[in-house]
């Protein structure tokens, strides 16, 4: 994010560079920062004849070439933005020529997305010399609640950590798909306001009391009827609950508590950065290490790969989803 906050800062103060190479798996910067040279470099008496956006699967090196050649009219700049460029990956090393020696009135955006250049070919080193080369990166499941958390702030809005995580789950790792969803909540809800998890249920349509974050507390608490209500309910909607997904997420949180067994400091700093969780929910961990010896955990690790194969079709022997969950629960409580 620093990155983008540079790119988007020396933009504001007309210290653009010629070529701007946008690449990586993460496209929710990419698309970011291509809507804000679109919307933001030129002012709308320029864009009539000096931005122009072209798709990677319509044209070639040349033609972009060709075209970040020309001069802008009646303008300091033009601005040419190349949108899945990563469709011209066999001959992107092309751009080499024209790297060395940019257009200094054109600002060329290269949106290379899903993919990134090879660090020891000329293309990237020439553009590491006069262009701007940002590589988006996927975050890790445990760095977007952080980063829900950075992208509300900027807009003056809070959001509480179970919020977080139920926003995660539901719509994973992609960062667009998420942003959106953030989006249609601040345009109901007043500037300073709050997520919640009731916000997000009444909105979004994402359940606040089944679901698996709910599922690894109440089996954390050994509350096993709670975890049967929100197996019950899994197993009646296995679109949404997918047994594969279920099984990822409790084996990741009894793994952790194994970790947490064999601590030595289990200050709730230590904790929380050791299992890379939120230090709010390192309380939760806890309880679970007291309701759980670190053989159960053990156990309960395994007996949830067996499940996992099951739900992949190993030894499943036709079973149906809602018996895969039952088995699951069964196992876990057993211990």
């Amino acid at each position: 994010m620093e990155q983008v906050k540079k790119i988007i800062a020396d933009i504001k103060k007309d210290e653009v560079k010629p070529i701007y190479f946008l690449m990586g798996e993460e496209p929710y910067y990419i698309d970011s920062l291509a809507s804000y040279f679109e919307k933001n470099l030129l002012t709308e008496e320029e864009k009539g004849f000096n931005q122009s956006v072209l798709y990677g699967r319509d044209v070639s090196i040349d033609d972009i070439v060709s075209s970040a050649k020309r001069f802008p009219m009646m303008a300091k700049y033009q601005l040419l933005i190349v949108k899945e460029a990563q469709d011209l990956s066999r001959s992107i090393e092309k751009l080499v020529k024209y790297a060395e020696n940019p257009q200094p009135s054109t600002v060329l955006v290269i949106c290379y997305k899903y993919k990134k250049l090879d660090k020891r070919k000329a293309l990237y080193k020439t553009l590491n010399k006069s262009a701007e080369v940002f590589e988006s990166k996927p975050l890790y499941d445990n760095q977007i609640p952080d980063w829900i958390a950075k992208v509300l702030r900027g807009k003056n809005y809070t959001i509480t950590p179970k919020a977080s995580l139920l926003l995660v789950e539901f719509l994973g790792t992609d960062l667009g798909k998420i942003n959106n969803e953030l989006e249609k909540l601040q345009l109901i809800l007043p500037e300073g306001s709050q997520i919640t998890p009731e916000l997000i249920e009444e909105n979004i349509g994402i359940s606040k009391d089944f679901n698996n974050f709910e599922l690894q507390k109440a089996l954390g608490e050994k509350d096993f009827k709670k975890a049967f209500r929100i197996i019950d309910y899994f197993s009646q909607n296995p679109r949404e609950h997918p047994v594969l997904q279920t099984t990822a997420i409790l084996f990741s949180f009894f793994t952790k508590i194994l970790k947490y067994h064999s601590l030595n400091n289990q200050d709730k700093a230590n904790v929380a950065k050791t299992l890379g969780v939120n230090p709010f929910f390192v309380k939760d961990y806890a309880v679970a290490a007291r309701n759980y010896k670190m053989k159960e955990v053990s156990g309960i690790v395994e007996k949830l790969r067996e499940v996992d194969a099951k739900s992949k079709g190993v030894g499943a022997n036709g079973a149906h989803t809602s018996d895969l969950f039952k088995e699951l629960l069964i196992k876990v409580s057993l211990k």
